[in-house]
């Protein structure tokens, strides 16, 4: 009986039991011909700027950078092409355009001719830091260290934070409406993006450069530094931080830290659908805090830069895109409609349910789904696509 129970309670909480016409639904086609026929019916309209950036962002990198060399790249950039192209993995990698952009900037940066560069601030943080809080924080944070401090301050540094993404990932995908996971990865990658554009426009020198070097002005030629963390590649007995913290490609992005940006964009997402786990997503958030500055990357007046950063980007997507949890659903298989998160009930709803003839997204108002009729498939002039940001901000203007 037990068992029974377990086994009801496992096919229910994965949607084995789902239909498969349901807006939980992946594509599975690998039909070049029915991308092209979504996007001869889209209509365009300001959202779709975003590709047209990133378009223009990967035509800079492709000239500036010249390592690897020209065909690789146009391999590279072929085998997006067709990633793009195909149903099956399109609904993947159009979320991903805005991490690939800031991915492949980061790496360009070292390319970008010192002469193309604005002059470096070293004085700027440091002032900052005395006004605001008194003192340099990191120095008085990293004036006593041991083994101890020193793995305590690795592990959401430099093994937590590169995982981070891909575990939220995941979390946000089995656990939340379905919807949520594209909306997260365009926020997490336009979210470092911006800091990465900030960063080349507005260089700042890190704490250890100060230990280091003092006040004296920096110029591009130098190499970055492990800081701390060269520390742990001695207790390691590896050679894990030193040698890639020194070929960083970009050396003086001190502001603001893109490490405290992502972890406030993965704990305020994550609080968005598990709102009892806030507080201790909140510990991880001090923790990564505390890290940065013990271990020498970041001034505090870093983190507070990131974690604006990235609060401005998720409240942006929070009242724009992002599906609201609904508490009664375990997992996205449980979703029948969506709902966006700063729309009124009243107002309007959308759902994502399949229409088996023709695939194509659909949406419902309020009224269908208060009386009762919560897939509007019976109502086919109520057939749109929603395959993007755009898409859905096209079908609320509508509403």
């Amino acid at each position: 009986m037990v068992s029974a129970l377990l086994r009801r309670k496992i096919v229910r909480m994965f949607g084995l039991d789902v239909p498969q016409q349901t807006i939980a639904r992946l594509e599975t086609s690998f039909s070049i011909n029915k991308t092209l026929k979504k996007v001869q019916k889209h209509k365009w309209n300001a959202y779709d700027l975003q590709y047209l950036l990133s378009f223009s962002i990967a035509c800079f990198v492709f000239f500036v950078v010249t390592a690897p060399g020209v065909w690789f790249k146009l391999s590279l950039m072929s085998l997006l092409a067709l990633a793009l192209l195909l149903p099956v993995t399109s609904q993947f990698f159009f979320p991903f355009i805005p991490i690939a952009t800031w991915l492949i900037l980061y790496y360009a940066c070292q390319f970008i001719p010192a002469e193309w560069r604005p002059s470096i601030w070293v004085r700027v943080l440091p002032s900052l830091e005395t006004i605001l809080y008194g003192g340099n924080l990191s120095n008085v944070l990293a004036a006593h260290t041991n083994s101890f401090f020193d793995i305590l301050a690795w592990i959401p540094y430099g093994l937590i934070h590169f995982g981070a993404p891909f575990v939220c990932s995941i979390i946000l995908f089995l656990f939340s409406p379905p919807g949520t996971l594209p909306v997260f990865a365009r926020t997490f990658g336009y979210m470092n993006l911006t800091g990465v554009v900030i960063q080349l426009l507005f260089p700042n020198s890190p704490p250890w450069y100060e230990n280091m070097y003092g006040l004296s002005p920096a110029n591009y030629s130098m190499s970055g530094s492990p800081g701390g963390l060269s520390r742990v590649d001695q207790i390691l007995g590896l050679d894990l931080y030193t040698s890639s913290f020194t070929a960083s490609p970009l050396v003086f992005g001190a502001f603001p830290s893109l490490h405290s940006g992502c972890a406030v964009t993965e704990v305020l997402f994550l609080s968005h659908a598990f709102p009892r786990m806030t507080p201790f997503l909140l510990g991880y958030v001090l923790w990564i805090w505390w890290s940065t500055m013990y271990l020498t990357h970041h001034y505090f007046v870093d983190l507070i830069g990131g974690a604006i950063l990235a609060a401005s980007c998720f409240f942006i997507a929070k009242r724009n895109f992002l599906p609201k949890i609904q508490n009664d659903k375990d997992t996205r298989w449980a979703y029948d409609y969506i709902e966006l998160g700063f729309l009124p009930t009243t107002k309007a709803r959308l759902t994502r349910d399949f229409n088996a003839d023709d695939e194509e997204w659909a949406m419902g108002t309020s009224s269908s789904v208060e009386s009762g009729n919560i897939s509007p498939i019976d109502n086919p002039a109520s057939d749109w696509e929603i395959e993007t940001l755009a898409d859905e901000k096209e079908v609320i203007n509508r509403v």
